[in-house]
């Protein structure tokens, strides 16, 4: 298992390492000067070159690349440029509201997948089984953006029962923080857990057709009991590897609904990052995004070996 774990990290820190090269490459090719949006189209030369070396956007690429992973590496993510202050307080506090609505909408995804995906495949070719991948592919067409405005409109404007955008603080309250990330978490749920809905199915359906749960029902094994102690493990390796992908999907569309919901997380402070040409910020934001995807993969490389033996027993 340690070996196993050595190469998953290994390969971990080396993606991240690229993924950095591709960012900062980038936001070189981008246009514009963040000192001349900092200062108006109306300064003077001197006063952009003069900002534009006390920033140190003057030096070689190179250098300003390797200071950049070097204060990664020692935990500073440098100074914004449009806010001065560090960016790990802003990527920080944005973070604290970020993290959990992707996590709320990634669980969420789930329950939806295995909930709709077993009852499906469980009453295959039946009414319910019909109806529900219809809806599922409903649910795989709806905009993300459109189902949280709809939200918006039916959930908050007309009946009332949760806000409709905003984000009170944690220290305002638990649960006030839960309902405020409600909505958006539903809406960026829906297409992932279609699509995980339907995998759940196709792969149930698939594992139920093997040999070794065909002795199992021949023995006098029921359905149901066949379904939670043989079919459902099997066929939760390709739903894995499907939450893993989608996994990044979700958290680009945080972009949108941080957006639609008026929240401050990641996908607010970037877009208002590259609006204010403050690299800086971007780079680091988009960095930890891409972590967080990762590692995402990361988990479920790990959770491949807790599901499939055979997987762990040949890495070892």
């Amino acid at each position: 298992m340690s070996i196993f774990l050595a190469k998953r990290l290994l390969t971990f820190v080396a993606t991240l390492f690229g993924a950095s090269m591709v960012i900062f490459l980038v936001m070189e090719i981008l246009p514009g000067n963040p000192a001349l949006v900092i200062l108006g189209v109306d300064a003077s030369d001197e006063a952009v070159a003069s900002l534009t070396r006390e920033l140190g956007l003057d030096r070689p690429a190179v250098i300003r690349y390797w200071d950049w992973i070097w204060g990664l590496l020692h935990g500073h993510m440098g100074t914004s440029y449009a806010y001065k202050v560090p960016v790990w307080e802003l990527v920080s506090g944005a973070l604290g509201i970020t993290i959990p609505l992707a996590l709320m909408s990634i669980v969420l995804s789930i329950v939806i997948a295995l909930v709709i995906g077993l009852y499906a495949a469980a009453n295959h070719n039946k009414p319910g089984d019909v109806a529900l991948m219809g809806i599922s592919q409903l649910g795989i067409s709806i905009p993300n953006f459109w189902l949280a405005i709809m939200l918006v409109i039916l959930f908050a404007v007309q009946l009332h029962w949760l806000p409709a955008g905003g984000f009170p603080g944690w220290d305002e309250g638990f649960f006030k923080c839960i309902e405020a990330l409600l909505l958006p978490s539903i809406a960026l749920s829906t297409v992932v857990g279609a699509i995980l809905a339907r995998i759940t199915r196709s792969s149930v359906l698939e594992v139920f057709r093997e040999d070794f749960v065909r002795t199992a029902r021949a023995k006098g094994l029921s359905q149901r009991a066949a379904l939670w102690r043989h079919v459902l493990r099997n066929a939760l390796i390709p739903v894995l590897t499907v939450a893993g992908i989608q996994f990044a999907s979700l958290l680009t569309g945080t972009v949108v609904a941080e957006n639609v919901f008026h929240i401050p997380g990641l996908g607010s402070l970037v877009l208002k990052a590259i609006n204010n040409r403050d690299t800086v910020v971007v780079e680091n934001v988009i960095l930890v995004l891409a972590a967080m995807v990762i590692a995402a993969n990361f988990i479920v490389d790990i959770l491949y070996a807790v599901v499939d033996p055979r997987l762990k027993a040949h890495d070892i």
